[in-house]
């Protein structure tokens, strides 16, 4: 942008220099969350720049990730992240949902590990796709999200040491104290 504007950045005069505007300028960036232009004491011009982190890809009618703060973030084109994978009925203004479940399995070793898509029904259920596994897991609605992850954690748990994971289509969590199975 230095050079853009000014031809080059040596020996240019701080004075010169409009640092709202080159900080403005990168925050206009979709892909920045944050920056902080200044100029260091030994006349050095420094840019602080915090990156904005997707925790979920939207794939839908239109493609975007979800950032780490619930909000729209463009897709890169220098960059693919390893996210789980957001379809269904999913709307750019209202995220919160599935916001709440991308940031929980981000936060959870298990959950990044397995979970690779997020899917949202018209009524806003919620339901989770796992890795080497070819049931769906209902999660319903976000209420008792961390309840529901501990049984599923426990069900995962004990059937893997049954080895009966593959006898499963559907893994419903959505009632309280229960996990509801149906078989193949």
């Amino acid at each position: 942008m230095l050079i853009q504007n000014y031809g080059g950045v040596k020996n240019v005069a701080k004075e010169t220099l409009a640092l709202n505007e080159l900080e403005n300028a990168l925050k206009s960036n979709p892909m920045i969350k944050a920056a902080e232009v200044y100029v260091a004491v030994d006349g050095t011009l420094n840019a602080d720049i915090e990156q904005k982190t997707p925790v979920a890809r939207v794939s839908t009618n239109a493609s975007y990730y979800i950032d780490d703060d619930g909000l729209f973030m463009p897709l890169s084109r220098n960059y693919s992240a390893r996210v789980p994978l957001v379809t269904g009925y999913v709307e750019k203004n209202n995220l919160k949902n599935v916001y709440q479940v991308a940031r929980k399995i981000r936060s959870d070793d298990f959950l990044t590990k397995h979970v690779f898509e997020i899917h949202q029904n018209q009524d806003n259920y919620l339901f989770l796709k796992l890795r080497k596994c070819d049931f769906i897991v209902q999660l319903g609605e976000i209420e008792a999200l961390d309840k529901k992850i501990n049984n599923l954690k426990a069900f995962y748990k004990k059937a893997l040491k049954d080895k009966t994971l593959q006898n499963y289509s559907k893994v419903n969590l959505q009632f309280d104290n229960q996990v509801i199975c149906t078989k193949i």
